[in-house]
C-alpha cells in the first residue's frame, strides 16, 4: 500500500499496490502493521456499508465525540463518491479546513481520517456503495455532526441540489461545534452514516 499524506496533517490517501497476473490481481486493503508504521490508528472495531440508490445523495458530516472518537478508513466498493473530511481537532492549525477526493470502485483508493475529523460524502453514481472501517464501535450518545452546507466550511460539493436526510439538514454549523463540541449532537434516532 502507498500512503500519501494529504494537506491536512494526519489524513492520508491510501492506494493499494496490485500484484497482477493473467487471472487478475491481488492487493492489500488494510494491514495493522503498515498502519502502525505510518503512525495511524491500527485499531479495528467495526465495519459499515452505506448503499446510496441515487447520484447526488450526500451523507454527513459525521463524527463521534470523545472519549470514543473514531478513526475511519473509507473505501468505495461500487460506483464513486466525492469524499470529504473536516478537521475538528481543538487547537489544530487546520481547524475548520476540509479536504476532498474522489474514491471509486475503479481507482480503489481509500481515505484515512484520524480521530477528531468529521466525514461526509456525495455519491457520484446511482447505486454507489461505501465501506468503512472504524477504530471504535458506534455509540449513539456520542454521535455528532456538522452541517454539510455550512458557509464557514464552504465545501465545493460536485453535484448541486444534493439529496440529504432531514437529520443531516438539522446538524449545527461549525461555529456551534467549536463552542461546545461535546454538546453538539446528531438529531435523535438516525441510522449510522
Amino acid at each position: 500500500m502507498r500512503f500519501c499524506e494529504l494537506e491536512i496533517a494526519g489524513c492520508f490517501l491510501i492506494e493499494p499496490e496490485p500484484v497482477a497476473d493473467e487471472r487478475g490481481f491481488f492487493a492489500r486493503s488494510w494491514c495493522m502493521q503498515a498502519f502502525a508504521e505510518h503512525g495511524l490508528n491500527p485499531g479495528l472495531a467495526q465495519c459499515n456499508i452505506s448503499f446510496n440508490r441515487r447520484r447526488g445523495t450526500l451523507r454527513g458530516l459525521h463524527y463521534q465525540a470523545d472519549p470514543f472518537a473514531e478513526a475511519k478508513l473509507i473505501r468505495c466498493t461500487q460506483g464513486a463518491i466525492f469524499d470529504v473530511v473536516v478537521d475538528l481537532r481543538p487547537g489544530s492549525p487546520s481547524f475548520g479546513r476540509w479536504t476532498g477526493t474522489e474514491l471509486s470502485a475503479e481507482n480503489r483508493r481509500m481515505l484515512y481520517a484520524p480521530e477528531g475529523f468529521a466525514h461526509g460524502f456525495q455519491a457520484l453514481w446511482d447505486g454507489t456503495e461505501v465501506f468503512y472501517q472504524m477504530s471504535q464501535a458506534y455509540r449513539a450518545e456520542l454521535a455528532r455532526g456538522v452541517r454539510y452546507d455550512d458557509p464557514d466550511l464552504a465545501i465545493s460539493w460536485p453535484i448541486p441540489a444534493p439529496i440529504v436526510s432531514a437529520r443531516d439538514r438539522a446538524l449545527p454549523g461549525l461555529a456551534e461545534a467549536r463552542r461546545a463540541p461535546a454538546a453538539v449532537r446528531v438529531p435523535a434516532k438516525r441510522a449510522r452514516r
